[in-house]
């Protein structure tokens, strides 16, 4: 499933996979931030019967504050529902090297450590699906070549130009003109720093339907951080902060109000958070298996311990 906005680098991307004869469908989600959106959604709709594909669409109303935040999470969302419901496994995603550039320099801006610098990878593992990025080496300048020399119809989204938005700031005042005298060096940069942080890999387990250890090393957070995003949720600062407070006072705790952080001395225990009234026997076998309070409530709506067993 190509997730899909009729933007210069989705719409690129749609033609490449194509070209090299890909099987995908679209997901797109609109906003209505701009009366544009529904030509957008239009025009995506009739390239998808064009070619011959499915196109499933999401139309939203978001409020407040941290609107990047919300959009990204209710994008996810969507995806994880049409995957669910439609059985794709890998969803693609049209970043390319100024994203994964303007990514760095707003996590550098931040205060990040290398895990969360390099935020884009080009496989990455969700509970439900694989992102996939094919794009993160291929510059923005060469993919708006690529659109005019094939005259290929896309959108220009006039958002993209709003400073208010983080990225579209760091893109006007810093990445943008930095990329066109240094973007062969940074895509190397990129390179050397991806091998890197593969040798500082957390030690992550998936044993099955939303549950998962972290080896409780000096990498548990990156592992913990990892495993969020699989489950679906996209930790703040202030979230991993304290999950490390907690991991150094030796307790358990919750993020989000969604995810599970149970504390033991070798691995951590990351589940679905649930709060639900369990039997004695259960509790009993859950004291002797040494499995954090703090999951069980989530095995026990399952019905499902033995996946702990080997802790």
């Amino acid at each position: 499933m190509l997730a899909f906005s009729h933007g210069t680098d989705s719409t690129a991307l749609f033609y490449l996979l194509c070209g090299h004869g890909v099987e995908f469908d679209l997901a797109m989600v609109d906003y209505n931030l701009r009366t544009q959106s529904k030509d957008e959604v239009a025009s995506a709709r009739a390239l998808a019967r064009e070619f011959g594909k499915e196109i499933y669409t999401h139309s939203v109303f978001l409020e407040g504050g941290n609107f990047e935040s919300r959009a990204r999470q209710v994008r996810y969302e969507f995806f994880a529902k049409i995957c669910a419901e439609h059985g794709y496994k890998n969803v693609i995603l049209a970043h390319q090297l100024d994203d994964k550039f303007e990514w760095f320099l707003m996590q550098l801006g931040r205060g990040a450590g290398l895990n969360e610098l390099l935020g884009m990878n080009e496989c990455e593992q969700r509970e439900q699906f694989c992102l996939v990025r094919p794009l993160l080496k291929v510059s923005k300048a060469e993919i708006l070549k690529y659109l005019q020399d094939s005259q290929i119809k896309h959108f220009l989204d006039a958002s993209n130009s709003d400073e208010k938005y983080a990225r579209n700031f760091i893109r006007a005042n810093f990445s943008e003109a930095f990329l066109a005298k240094f973007g062969a060096g940074v895509a190397k940069s990129f390179e050397l720093l991806d091998a890197d942080k593969r040798r500082l890999e957390p030690k992550v387990a998936h044993l099955g339907d939303m549950v998962y250890t972290v080896q409780n090393d000096q990498n548990a957070m990156r592992g913990v951080d990892r495993v969020a995003k699989m489950l679906g949720v996209l930790l703040s600062g202030a979230q991993r902060a304290e999950c490390e407070r907690c991991i150094s006072a030796k307790t358990d705790c919750v993020l989000t109000g969604r995810v599970a952080v149970g504390y033991g001395d070798d691995k951590l225990v990351i589940t679905p958070f649930l709060k639900v009234k369990m039997d004695k026997t259960f509790k009993e076998q859950c004291r002797k298996g040494k499995i954090p309070p703090i999951n069980r409530g989530y095995l026990y709506k399952k019905g499902d311990l033995h996946q702990l067993l080997f802790l």
